[in-house]
């Protein structure tokens, strides 16, 4: 996954460090997230969902908020309208690079600060919060014994979600008198709320109220078992692969089709990660899919394995090949199924002729229909003209058989 890093000037003229993630394959949207207020631009989720939209064509900025990670400033002088500041600039940085964002995720605080600018965003079309507050004023009960000492010196450090963080009393009052309802309502965009039932820092009730303040459309989905800084890795793969389809229907994610003529595009394989096996495959500027291995071989069984792709390939191309016959010749065959299976043999089993191929393919092809035996018999005759199998012929031993 391609990396640009680089700054722009937050909203009081600080340099704010960013991360542009972008796709391998064709840039077909792209988005803006906004981190928690206690995290960075690099936090295990934002980094894990970046990635799984960079793989799906969505380029993702990351930044870090005036005072945060890389950025210049003090984060105890911002306050909740200073950061929605710092998005709006953001927002323009992306502009001014012609990647204006159409989609927009905020996480906990950035949840709420994104809901309040979206609607001020033109090229918006689609958000998401993931444990976002409804009342941004909400997260000072985690604050303690420490909103004393914020009121009595002008700022002190916090803990919210396990990370200490220096708060001023300016940002204390602004998030206590910022009300997003009216916001939430105007926002005139799609909008997905994710949150976990047991997160412990803003709790699931944040979202209910978020939804019911919305304007259709609107989808929640919950994250089961997740907690509120969605640290594990599968809880934030899955909010990925959640927001990547969601998104989809709402950013209208197709390039334009090629010429007419031109070859079958490159089909691009890049790791999702450095751990595990995941894979993300681009066919092409529409089609998106995982592969993977199973957990016995270390994967994470989130997609099919190379050999499972094989396989469906010839499966596909098989009743393609027979569905085009039997349409030509209109006959009366109403389905086609094709069951494939992959296995290894010893070469001296592989093939009587001598020839040693130790891969094996065992087809199993149904047809329905009201065919004759000899139409049937011409059927599985052609399943052998399929362009996979006269592939695979060439270094694969290939089994027919009638199910």
């Amino acid at each position: 996954m391609p990396t640009e890093r680089f700054t722009f000037a937050g909203h009081d003229g600080h340099e704010l460090a960013a991360r542009l993630d972008l796709p391998e394959g064709p840039h077909l949207a792209t988005a803006l997230f906004a981190h928690c207020f206690t995290c960075s631009k690099d936090i295990p989720a934002a980094r894990r969902i970046a990635a799984r939209l960079a793989g799906a064509g969505i380029a993702v900025l990351r930044f870090d908020f005036t005072g945060l990670g890389h950025s210049g400033g003090e984060f105890e002088n911002t306050s909740f309208a200073s950061n929605v500041a710092d998005l709006e600039r953001a927002a323009e940085a992306l502009t001014g690079r012609g990647m204006a964002p159409g989609l927009m995720i905020g996480h906990s605080l950035g949840g709420a600060a994104v809901l309040a600018a979206a609607g001020g965003i033109e090229s918006v079309r689609a958000v998401v919060t993931i444990g976002a507050p409804f009342d941004p004023g909400h997260v000072t009960h985690n604050f303690g014994g420490a909103l004393d000492r914020i009121a009595a010196e002008g700022a002190a450090e916090v803990t919210l979600g396990g990370r200490a963080i220096r708060i001023g009393q300016g940002f204390v009052e602004d998030v206590r008198a910022e009300r997003l309802a009216p916001k939430i309502e105007g926002l005139r965009r799609a909008l997905l709320v994710m949150h976990a039932p047991r997160d412990a820092v803003v709790g699931i009730e944040n979202a209910a109220e978020i939804f019911r303040a919305a304007k259709h459309p609107k989808s929640f989905v919950t994250l089961d078992g997740a907690d509120h800084l969605v640290s594990d890795a599968g809880d934030a793969e899955y909010a990925a692969e959640v927001i990547a389809a969601w998104a989809g229907r709402y950013l209208h994610l197709r390039a334009p089709a090629p010429p007419p003529g031109a070859p079958e595009g490159i089909v691009r394989v890049s790791e999702a990660g450095p751990d595990g096996f995941l894979q993300d495959v681009n066919a092409g500027p529409r089609h998106h899919v995982l592969a993977d291995e199973p957990e016995a071989y270390g994967g994470t069984d989130r997609g099919m394995s190379p050999y499972g792709f094989l396989a469906a390939g010839l499966g596909a191309c098989t009743s393609m090949t027979i569905r085009m016959y039997a349409r030509r010749k209109r006959w009366p065959l109403t389905h086609v199924s094709v069951d494939v299976c992959h296995d290894k043999v010893h070469a001296q089993d592989a093939d009587s002729r001598g020839t040693a191929k130790a891969d094996r393919f065992l087809r199993v092809i149904r047809l329905e229909g009201d065919l004759d035996e000899d139409q049937r018999a011409r059927l599985m005759e052609i399943a052998d003209r399929c362009p996979v199998h006269r592939t695979l012929e060439q270094s694969a031993v290939v089994e027919t058989r009638a199910g």
